[in-house]
């Protein structure tokens, strides 16, 4: 048996390290579905961590959270889909791929039209798993329990999630007391640019360095051209263009394996042919994300505030949780720089070297475990998570994945200051 525990144990420390060496590339090669971007799924795989530095043990953890699985974000795509395919199979339109797709699109209709952007079967299961690693890989943050704090957003999706992820601590340890919440009080620390936030402020917006030349990234795709032809005979008098049609298809696509519904598309699609397009769709994605992150610099104030009255003992905290959206966690990540989000090249091929879309995908987090020493005068140390996975940050350490709070706490503090 313990043969076969440290096979397993070497298996997962050598998934973990493929993922921080392997290129971007070869990554969607060999786990397509990451193409799907800010609709991948999260991964319940298990991922090694690094043994605690000697002498120290874990004593608090804040984090940020997406919600998990969902259903499409609004019903205009379950609609336009089911008036297009409507009006194509009364015209005799469809190819015989495209009527087996209508046929079973249409007898999920009403579960999809009534569920639209809320949280799947999935969604919450992913929230449940997120939750039992975290207490297995840092039972000695909640074993004795103790006092936990969370924070949502108003939307429901992110409320689920916040109630699947506190009821699986519970379980774990009947001893944890979570109190949770959601109102407009909290939203600074999960969704600052709500415009319902009290506190809500404007801050300086500008566009990565890349798009001055992303006429110089090739990319040619007429995916979305071989999709329609393999749905319809003919376009003809059907609502919408090619371009939106197939948009469309595409988008239904990558939403599918978050909701139960993998093969209802059957062949009209397939994973490698959006792996193929995935760097143009991450240059989009990284525009969309790095414009806004100086809109949250409040969670990252949150972050600090809540952390300090821990390590300063103002409070017993165990955790501090968050959650919210990918629209919030993904400018988060280039805020902080997690693996180098902020650096903002000028070639346009560079930038999936730093930043992969997949990373603010379903049920995405970021997770900050706090260390201190049994030998008193040692220094507070914390380490970066990235969906579950040891993530670097921009500032010095001579311990990777570890680095000094007060390290920590000063850079960040000093970002947020820069900003006017």
């Amino acid at each position: 048996m313990k043969k076969i525990f440290n096979a397993l144990l070497l298996w997962v420390i050598a998934l973990s390290t493929w993922a921080q060496t392997v290129s971007a590339l070869d990554q969607v090669k060999a786990d397509p579905r990451k193409a799907y971007g800010q609709d991948y799924p999260y991964s319940m795989k298990p991922v090694a961590q690094t043994k605690s530095p000697k002498g120290y043990k874990a004593f608090y953890i804040s984090h940020y959270g997406r919600h998990g699985s969902r259903y499409y974000w609004n019903d205009m795509l379950y609609r336009d889909l089911d008036s297009l395919l409507t009006k194509a199979h009364a015209k005799n339109q469809l190819t015989a791929e495209g009527e087996a797709f209508r046929s079973k699109f249409m007898d999920a209709k009403t579960e999809l039209a009534t569920s639209v952007s809320e949280l799947s079967d999935l969604g919450w299961e992913q929230h449940q798993y997120i939750a039992r690693t975290m207490y297995n890989d840092f039972n000695e943050v909640f074993k004795n329990g103790g006092d936990i704090y969370a924070i949502s957003s108003l939307t429901g999706r992110c409320v689920l999630s916040m109630a699947s992820f506190c009821q699986e601590l519970v379980q774990c340890n009947p001893k944890l007391e979570i109190r949770e919440e959601s109102a407009r009080k909290v939203l600074d620390g999960v969704k600052p640019d709500d415009r319902q936030n009290p506190n809500y402020k404007k801050y300086p917006r500008s566009r990565p360095r890349f798009e001055q030349n992303r006429k110089n990234f090739q990319f040619q795709d007429n995916l979305r051209e071989k999709i329609v032809s393999r749905v319809f005979t003919s376009t003809e008098g059907l609502p919408g263009n090619v371009n939106n049609i197939g948009s469309n298809l595409i988008n239904l696509y990558t939403s599918l394996p978050s909701i139960g519904h993998d093969g209802m598309m059957g062949n009209i699609i397939t994973d490698d042919e959006i792996a193929a397009r995935w760097e143009n769709e991450n240059l989009g994605s990284y525009t969309w994300v790095f414009e806004p992150r100086y809109d949250m610099i409040p969670i990252l104030r949150d972050i600090i505030k809540k952390a300090d009255a821990v390590v300063n003992g103002k409070t017993k905290r165990l955790a501090d949780l968050r959650f919210g959206h990918d629209t919030c966690l993904g400018p988060l990540t280039i805020l902080m720089g997690i693996n180098g989000a902020d650096l903002d090249p000028e070639d346009p091929y560079e930038v999936k070297k730093c930043y992969q879309n997949w990373s603010m995908g379903k049920a995405s987090n970021i997770q900050i475990i706090f260390y201190h020493s049994k030998k008193p005068g040692q220094p507070i140390l914390i380490k970066c998570l990235l969906n579950g996975e040891e993530a670097s940050l921009p500032l010095p350490s001579d311990n990777y994945p570890y680095y000094k709070w007060e390290d920590f706490k000063k850079f960040y503090t000093d970002r947020c200051d820069s900003v006017q």
